[in-house]
Protein backbone atom coordinates (compact mmCIF):
# COMPACT_ATOMS: atom_id res chain seq x y z
CA UNK A 1 0.00 0.00 0.00
CA UNK A 2 0.79 3.38 -0.72
CA UNK A 3 -0.87 5.84 1.16
CA UNK A 4 0.30 9.18 -1.08
CA UNK A 5 -1.06 7.48 -4.28
CA UNK A 6 -4.55 6.43 -1.98
CA UNK A 7 -4.56 10.51 -0.85
CA UNK A 8 -3.41 11.46 -4.78
CA UNK A 9 -6.80 9.45 -5.91
CA UNK A 10 -9.63 11.99 -4.00
CA UNK A 11 -7.12 15.22 -3.70
CA UNK A 12 -5.35 17.21 -6.57
CA UNK A 13 -1.75 16.72 -5.57
CA UNK A 14 0.08 20.55 -5.09
CA UNK A 15 -3.96 21.37 -4.11
CA UNK A 16 -4.31 23.58 -1.06
CA UNK A 17 -5.91 20.84 1.18
CA UNK A 18 -3.63 17.93 -0.36
CA UNK A 19 -0.99 19.95 0.96
CA UNK A 20 -2.81 20.62 4.56
CA UNK A 21 -3.84 17.48 4.31
CA UNK A 22 -0.52 15.57 3.79
CA UNK A 23 1.49 18.13 6.52
CA UNK A 24 -0.96 17.26 9.03
CA UNK A 25 -0.66 13.46 8.42
CA UNK A 26 3.51 13.42 8.28
CA UNK A 27 3.46 15.37 11.13
CA UNK A 28 0.87 12.58 13.04
CA UNK A 29 2.39 9.62 11.45
CA UNK A 30 5.98 10.65 13.26
CA UNK A 31 4.37 11.05 16.41
CA UNK A 32 2.59 7.49 16.58
CA UNK A 33 5.78 6.15 14.98
CA UNK A 34 7.81 7.68 17.61
CA UNK A 35 5.18 6.32 20.98
CA UNK A 36 4.78 2.87 18.91
CA UNK A 37 8.60 2.62 18.68
CA UNK A 38 9.16 3.55 22.67
CA UNK A 39 6.69 0.80 23.47
CA UNK A 40 7.72 -1.66 22.13
CA UNK A 41 6.27 -4.05 24.78
CA UNK A 42 2.81 -2.99 23.06
CA UNK A 43 3.83 -4.84 20.14
CA UNK A 44 2.61 -2.32 17.72
CA UNK A 45 2.48 -2.72 13.99
CA UNK A 46 4.80 -0.26 13.09
CA UNK A 47 4.46 -0.54 9.12
CA UNK A 48 0.07 -0.58 9.90
CA UNK A 49 0.51 3.10 11.70
CA UNK A 50 2.76 4.17 9.05
CA UNK A 51 -0.11 3.95 6.54
CA UNK A 52 -3.03 4.52 8.91
CA UNK A 53 -1.86 7.56 10.47
CA UNK A 54 -1.15 9.45 6.62
CA UNK A 55 -4.57 7.90 5.96
CA UNK A 56 -6.76 9.18 8.90
CA UNK A 57 -8.41 12.24 7.62
CA UNK A 58 -8.39 11.45 3.88
CA UNK A 59 -12.27 12.01 4.16
CA UNK A 60 -12.22 15.79 5.18
CA UNK A 61 -12.47 16.86 1.20
CA UNK A 62 -16.40 15.28 1.66
CA UNK A 63 -17.11 18.17 4.26
CA UNK A 64 -17.52 21.56 4.05
CA UNK A 65 -14.67 22.74 6.03
CA UNK A 66 -13.63 26.23 3.67
CA UNK A 67 -10.85 26.75 5.63
CA UNK A 68 -8.99 23.66 4.85
CA UNK A 69 -10.32 24.29 1.18
CA UNK A 70 -12.87 21.29 1.55
CA UNK A 71 -16.23 22.20 0.15
CA UNK A 72 -18.13 19.03 0.38
CA UNK A 73 -21.70 18.59 1.36
CA UNK A 74 -21.04 16.70 4.99
CA UNK A 75 -20.37 18.18 8.62
CA UNK A 76 -16.64 18.17 9.36
CA UNK A 77 -17.14 15.62 12.08
CA UNK A 78 -18.14 13.02 9.45
CA UNK A 79 -14.95 13.06 7.85
CA UNK A 80 -13.74 10.01 10.02
CA UNK A 81 -16.55 7.68 8.76
CA UNK A 82 -16.72 9.08 5.05
CA UNK A 83 -12.83 8.37 4.85
CA UNK A 84 -13.79 4.74 6.53
CA UNK A 85 -16.23 4.33 3.89
CA UNK A 86 -13.59 5.30 1.38
CA UNK A 87 -10.65 2.59 2.51
CA UNK A 88 -12.79 0.21 3.05
CA UNK A 89 -14.44 0.56 -0.73
CA UNK A 90 -10.63 0.81 -1.73
CA UNK A 91 -9.85 -2.98 0.65
CA UNK A 92 -8.40 -0.95 3.69
CA UNK A 93 -11.17 -1.68 5.90
CA UNK A 94 -8.80 -1.84 8.88
CA UNK A 95 -7.04 1.48 7.90
CA UNK A 96 -10.64 2.78 7.30
CA UNK A 97 -11.10 1.57 10.49
CA UNK A 98 -8.56 4.36 11.93
CA UNK A 99 -10.39 7.18 10.31
CA UNK A 100 -13.55 6.38 11.75
CA UNK A 101 -12.48 6.21 15.85
CA UNK A 102 -9.69 9.07 15.75
CA UNK A 103 -12.15 11.67 16.02
CA UNK A 104 -11.82 13.52 19.56
CA UNK A 105 -10.67 10.80 21.86
CA UNK A 106 -13.60 8.76 20.02
CA UNK A 107 -16.95 9.34 20.50
CA UNK A 108 -19.76 7.11 21.66
CA UNK A 109 -23.53 6.05 20.87
CA UNK A 110 -24.47 7.75 23.84
CA UNK A 111 -22.15 10.93 23.69
CA UNK A 112 -23.66 10.84 19.71
CA UNK A 113 -27.58 10.75 21.10
CA UNK A 114 -27.00 13.47 23.92
CA UNK A 115 -25.45 15.79 21.57
CA UNK A 116 -27.55 14.87 18.84
CA UNK A 117 -24.02 14.67 16.28
CA UNK A 118 -24.93 14.07 12.95
CA UNK A 119 -22.67 10.80 12.83
CA UNK A 120 -24.48 7.32 12.28
CA UNK A 121 -25.51 5.28 15.64
CA UNK A 122 -22.34 3.11 16.89
CA UNK A 123 -19.62 3.87 18.43
CA UNK A 124 -16.30 5.52 17.07
CA UNK A 125 -14.14 4.21 19.95
CA UNK A 126 -10.48 3.65 18.90
CA UNK A 127 -10.25 -0.25 19.68
CA UNK A 128 -6.82 -1.51 18.99
CA UNK A 129 -3.47 -0.10 20.44
CA UNK A 130 -2.28 1.31 16.87
CA UNK A 131 -5.40 2.81 16.82
CA UNK A 132 -5.55 4.43 20.26
CA UNK A 133 -1.74 5.74 19.60
CA UNK A 134 -2.87 7.46 16.38
CA UNK A 135 -5.81 9.20 18.13
CA UNK A 136 -3.49 10.05 20.59
CA UNK A 137 -0.95 11.64 18.17
CA UNK A 138 -3.08 13.63 16.28
CA UNK A 139 -4.45 15.32 19.12
CA UNK A 140 -1.49 17.04 19.29
CA UNK A 141 -1.74 18.75 15.30
CA UNK A 142 -3.89 21.00 14.04
CA UNK A 143 -4.93 20.99 10.52
CA UNK A 144 -5.69 25.26 10.59
CA UNK A 145 -3.60 28.11 11.97
CA UNK A 146 0.04 26.40 12.51
CA UNK A 147 0.01 23.50 10.56
CA UNK A 148 3.64 22.43 12.48
CA UNK A 149 2.88 23.70 15.80
CA UNK A 150 3.15 20.65 18.30
CA UNK A 151 0.38 21.84 20.79
CA UNK A 152 1.51 20.97 24.42
CA UNK A 153 0.28 18.53 26.81
CA UNK A 154 -1.57 21.37 28.66
CA UNK A 155 -3.39 23.00 25.16
CA UNK A 156 -4.51 19.20 24.45
CA UNK A 157 -5.95 18.54 28.04
CA UNK A 158 -7.35 21.65 27.70
CA UNK A 159 -8.75 20.77 24.18
CA UNK A 160 -10.04 17.47 25.42
CA UNK A 161 -11.75 18.80 28.20
CA UNK A 162 -14.16 20.49 26.35
CA UNK A 163 -15.91 17.57 25.80
CA UNK A 164 -16.79 16.02 28.85
CA UNK A 165 -14.68 14.59 31.74
CA UNK A 166 -15.01 11.19 30.22
CA UNK A 167 -13.18 12.46 27.44
CA UNK A 168 -10.06 13.66 29.40
CA UNK A 169 -10.08 10.65 32.12
CA UNK A 170 -9.71 8.35 28.29
CA UNK A 171 -6.53 11.22 27.20
CA UNK A 172 -4.98 11.35 30.43
CA UNK A 173 -5.13 7.29 30.17
CA UNK A 174 -3.55 7.43 27.09
CA UNK A 175 -0.56 9.97 28.41
CA UNK A 176 0.16 7.30 30.94
CA UNK A 177 0.14 4.55 28.60
CA UNK A 178 2.46 6.28 25.68
CA UNK A 179 4.08 9.51 27.41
Amino acid sequence: MKPLEIIAKYYKPRSKAYKILVSHSNLVTEKALKIAHSRKDLNPDLNFIEEAAMLHDIGIFKTNAPDLFCFGEYPYLCHGYLGCELLTTDGFPEHGLVCERHTGVGITTEEIISNKLPLPLRDFVPESVEEQIICFADKFFSKSGDLFHEKSLGEVRKSVQKFGEKNLIRFNEWCELFL
